[in-house]
């Protein structure tokens, strides 16, 4: 429950933060004409957006396992990642639709001093967003703070592109300003479908660690005669682990759980990532019968 504490105060601070970029970039943009910044602008109020929808997303994973949901609600995480994504793709094809507008229709926007200034101010705020919140998405092992942050980094390089084309303006080249609503679009676009990606390994199961590497953790424990059947499932920083080891035929179960427990913990300490791991343990004598009598 602390987990969930720190990570609904990460999002709200940063969600203030994402308005106050968004509504910048907006403003401006709609008053000097500039399409580029307000395709900035909107990507920036999407930003907040996503940040509403984890914060449901959150509120929703972090309920306790019930009677209809013993294994937790761990994957309402990953549904409001997916809402980020399409919230994103809605983004992509929004300044499509400007930056196409505009090469029909061309503008030229009014660029100052103010322009760049809102640009480079913004553009810090948004460095320091995706940096902060990647590093406590990574120590709170939440999916949610992952996916924004790399939400959040597509907005750093749309304002790269903004004031290229803020600079082509101020040079006598317009229509960059609607090339750079299209480059803008396709980051947009591009960081949709990794958050969409990253949902889907979430979704199907999709193996996270190596097999071979979690064997030869576990055969580096003594006593340990083999292991197999090793299955990974779950996020990138909360992964669970079962696997099946081979013990000597003759030992007593206190010793097997003993033994169980040092792989158990041996796994966690060499995968940081590892959350729990569940261990099936098989006498090496009925493991040779079994292979012998399929």
């Amino acid at each position: 429950m602390n987990s969930y504490a720190s990570i609904k105060k990460i999002l709200i601070y940063i969600l203030f933060l994402n308005f106050i970029v968004a509504a910048s970039k907006l403003i401006y943009g709609y008053l000097t004409n500039s399409l580029s910044m307000m395709a900035d602008g909107y990507h920036s109020f999407f930003d907040g957006t996503s940040n509403i929808i984890g914060l449901l997303g959150i509120w929703l994973a972090y309920h306790p396992p019930d009677k209809n949901h013993p294994y937790g609600h761990k994957k309402y995480e990953t549904f409001a990642s997916l809402g980020i994504s399409i919230l994103l793709f809605l983004t992509c094809y929004q300044v499509l639709r400007g930056a196409y507008l505009r090469f029909k229709d061309p503008v030229s926007p009014e660029v100052t001093l103010y322009s760049f200034l809102v640009m480079f101010i913004t553009m810090g705020i948004n460095v320091y967003v995706t940096l902060w919140e990647r590093q406590r998405g990574r120590e709170l092992k939440s999916e949610i703070l992952v996916a924004d942050s790399v939400h959040t980094e597509s907005d750093v390089f749309a304002s790269v592109a903004v004031l290229i084309s803020l600079g082509s303006v101020y040079m006598g080249l317009p229509i960059i300003d609607a090339i750079a609503a299209f480059i803008i679009a396709i980051l947009i676009g591009r960081t949709g479908y990794k958050i969409l990606l990253e949902a889907a390994k979430v979704l199907s199961d999709y193996s996270r660690i190596n097999p071979g590497l979690i064997r030869d953790v576990a055969l580096g424990v003594s006593g340990v005669w083999d292991a197999h059947y090793i299955r990974t499932r779950g996020t990138a920083n909360d992964v669970y682990v079962d696997l099946r080891l081979h013990v000597p035929p003759g030992m007593k179960i206190e010793q097997a759980h003993q033994l169980a427990h040092k792989v158990e913990d041996r796994i966690k300490e060499e995968f940081s990532e590892v959350t729990e791991v569940v261990v099936h343990i098989e006498p090496e004598k009925r493991v040779k019968i079994a292979e012998n009598n399929p």
